[in-house]
């Protein structure tokens, strides 16, 4: 098994590499009927693309997409969809020096220690470009979410560089728009861009928290044991380039936390639905949602290609100092933002189509 393929009925198999001549996904079991054309799918890879401001790597590509199957007069026809994106700015050239050279902090090493083989030009099927196809496919996930769960909203948003976190109580969801960082907090915002700008200037790089919040999913999604909807979610963001570590709503913080403090209290509501007084489960509860915030939050790892010389070793084990040139994001996780977005997409509508197959009804409660 190649292991490029995530998701249970709403499939994604991604393929292609950094300096190959395209990329993409091909998705099986998006339902028929479903509205959707290339400009739909650009609106989201144009907010991951890279080169758009001077905090991201200055690699130039359009990351225009193209529907070559599965649709037919502007819905899906029910068959498999295949996504491709081009390359078109590739510089090759300046990764031949690490032809015989691992990169510290990058799957060089495992790559040659697995395949014996592996293509050194940006990372190959390791580099973070990759997630562009997760993009196109989360894309076309969320269109069929507008049409099968109206009144979900998905939204991402960086709530911490290196050691610097965002006031949570100056949270504003209209500056998460209005700056580069995906940022809700506009004072953070401008701590982060002098960070950055210092960064860049040594040749360094930091790392990231994500969140990306699921408003309005229906209560029901998801199922025991195996089948939980929050260990599908951990799985996705997982996958994602750079992430050491994933939490679900109070995550980490629930183990200082009291029982009295953690338990999400229930109320009735006015229409009959339950009302929490608080979501520290994030809005999973036994692996079910509960009609609740669905929150996630992933942490990012600083960039590994950095301009301080680095100890490593060459493909015949000896000794060497290495430099990683070429074109690289200071902060990953700016660009990781649309990616956890698509990917929550992917996963809440793989899970809709499994309870639907299931249970016969939309979820209810």
């Amino acid at each position: 098994m190649s292991m490029n393929s995530f998701g249970h009925l709403f499939r994604v198999t991604t393929w292609g590499e950094s300096h190959g001549p395209a990329l993409g996904a091909t998705v099986d079991g998006c339902p028929p009927g479903i509205a959707v054309t290339e400009e739909m799918l650009q609106h989201w890879l144009d907010q991951r693309k890279p080169g758009q401001n001077r905090f991201t790597t200055q690699r130039r590509e359009p990351d225009a997409v193209k529907i070559l199957s599965g649709t037919f007069e502007g819905v899906t026809t029910g068959t498999p969809v295949q996504l491709m994106i081009e390359n078109t700015d590739q510089r090759s050239k300046d990764y031949s020096e690490i032809a015989q050279t691992f990169r510290p902090g990058h799957a060089d090493i495992t790559y040659m220690q697995k395949y014996g083989i592996r293509d050194y030009r940006g990372g190959g099927r390791s580099s973070a470009r990759e997630t562009a196809a997760r993009v196109a496919a989360g894309g076309l996930a969320r269109a069929a979410l507008d049409q099968l769960m109206p009144g979900v909203t998905i939204r991402g948003a960086m709530v911490q560089m290196g050691a610097d976190r965002i006031d949570r109580a100056a949270w504003d969801g209209d500056q998460i728009g209005q700056n580069p960082f995906w940022c809700p907090d506009a004072q953070a915002a401008a701590r982060w861009a002098d960070t950055l700008d210092a960064l860049r200037k040594d040749g360094n790089s930091v790392g990231a928290v994500i969140q990306i919040t699921a408003s309005g999913a229906p209560a029901g999604l998801g199922a025991p044991i195996y089948g939980k909807l929050d260990s599908d979610l951990a799985m996705a963001m997982m996958t994602i380039n750079a992430v050491k570590g994933v939490e679900i709503g109070a995550g980490f913080a629930a183990a200082e936390l009291t029982g009295a403090e953690n338990a999400d209290e229930i109320f009735p509501g006015n229409d009959g639905a339950p009302v929490y007084n608080s979501n520290h489960a994030g809005g999973v509860l036994g692996g079910i949602s509960t009609g609740q915030d669905v929150v996630v939050r992933f942490a990012v790892k600083p960039t590994s290609s950095i301009l301080t010389p680095r100890k490593t070793i060459t493909r015949d084990g000896q000794p060497h100092e290495i430099i990683t040139k070429g074109r690289h994001d200071p902060c990953v996780g700016i660009r990781a933002v649309p990616v956890g977005e698509a990917m929550m997409a992917c996963v809440l509508l793989d899970h809709f189509l499994l309870h639907r197959g299931q249970v016969g009804r939309p979820a209810t409660l």
